[in-house]
């Protein structure tokens, strides 16, 4: 059988060469080389992630008022339902008008009374001024006929004000709803005696179609994204938010944020957000917590990456194996900064293009060869 020289070990690589070596002395055959590992990737793409967070927030009316008497009386009728929504302007209860009847007619007869007045003492100062000519007259009877008249003027405008204040007394009797709205339980039954001066309101009515949802957000948060915007790190998002109800379940329809408090409550170090947002069905209530996934601003040069292909290490720091173009892994920290469904958005570490192992990771040894299949990614 013909013999091969071995090849010489200085032209073999170290590793290589000791194994040559070992099979040269034991005169067996040097091992197989291992295949290199198979491993999964996905090609990453760049996009603008939007960035958003999960706040709680409460229910509150667009507009509250409290129905309150403006005079005192009995309450005759109760004019609403309970529950119902009411119209700025609807009668709502009847507070016993008859006393205020009496005292409007009586005010009436003294202007009468007044009018009657006036005529004569102006009658009076005409023919005074027509005879001051034949000096039949004094000038004194003269002037306490023009202040006589001018008396009775005045005693008829103050009892026209009293009359203008009794007949809105009189119309304070049908108590009017302020707002359109829904009106909630009554505190007072027929027959209860109210009072302009009570504290207590008769009843309560909101607007809950569009309403407010009052939201939380932390001082620093809020901070924190102001020096991203500033920078330019992040961009402006837009001011839609999504409900989600004390079940779980989705809120069919968008808000928008309005405005923002000037203040931060100094026990809590929060900020307030308000939105508005529709409410045809009257499921959101006043009072009612809801959590809301609120923009907080645009990533514009960050890439999606699966959340199978972000690892960590003992220290609990991100990091991600790439196949580069020899096959070869490399490994890289990165910084992901919000999970969006089963994607992470990874502002830094990443670039479009890149090989991201996301199949045979615990095989994939930084530096060593592999054999990569693209894969898709549910999602």
């Amino acid at each position: 059988m013909p013999q091969f020289a071995p090849r010489p070990l200085a032209l073999m690589p170290a590793p290589l060469a000791l194994v040559a070596a070992l099979a040269a002395c034991s005169g067996q055959k040097a091992p197989p080389m291992r295949p290199p590992t198979d491993v999964g990737y996905v090609v990453l793409q760049g996009t603008q992630a939007a960035l958003s967070t999960e706040l709680t927030g409460r229910i509150t009316a667009t507009t509250s008022s409290d129905v309150r008497p403006q005079v005192d009386g009995i309450i005759r009728q109760r004019l609403f339902t309970e529950g119902s929504d009411v119209k700025a302007g609807q009668a709502l209860y009847l507070i016993d008008p008859r006393s205020y009847k009496a005292s409007r007619d009586q005010i009436a007869a003294q202007i009468e009374s007044a009018k009657a007045t006036l005529i004569t003492n102006q009658n009076k100062v005409d023919r005074y001024r027509k005879l001051s000519d034949t000096q039949a007259v004094s000038k004194q009877d003269i002037d306490d006929a023009v202040a006589a008249a001018g008396t009775a003027r005045a005693s008829l405008h103050q009892y026209e004000a009293n009359l203008r204040a009794a007949n809105l007394n009189l119309e304070y009797t049908k108590v009017l709803a302020p707002i359109s709205g829904r009106i909630g339980r009554s505190a007072y039954t027929v027959g209860a005696l109210v009072s302009a001066a009570q504290t207590t309101a008769l009843a309560s009515i909101q607007q809950l179609d569009p309403i407010y949802v009052d939201i939380t957000q932390s001082s620093a948060q809020l901070l924190a994204l102001r020096k991203q915007l500033a920078n330019g790190s992040v961009l402006p998002a837009s001011t839609t938010v999504h409900l989600k109800l004390e079940d779980g379940s989705d809120y069919p329809q968008t808000g928008t944020i309005e405005f923002s408090e000037v203040t931060v409550d100094e026990n809590a170090g929060t900020v307030v957000l308000r939105a508005r947002i529709p409410n045809p069905q009257r499921i959101l209530l006043p009072g009612m917590f809801v959590r809301i996934e609120t923009p907080q601003g645009v990533v514009p040069n960050a890439v999606l990456a699966p959340q199978q292909g972000v690892l960590r290490d003992t220290k609990g720091d991100p990091y991600a194996l790439v196949v580069d173009a020899q096959n070869k892994v490399e490994q890289r920290k990165i910084k992901p900064v919000k999970a969006v469904g089963n994607m992470w958005i990874v502002s830094e570490g990443l670039k479009p293009g890149d090989h991201l192992i996301v199949q045979g990771t615990d095989k994939a040894l930084p530096g060593a060869t592999v054999k990569q299949t693209l894969v898709k990614i549910g999602g």
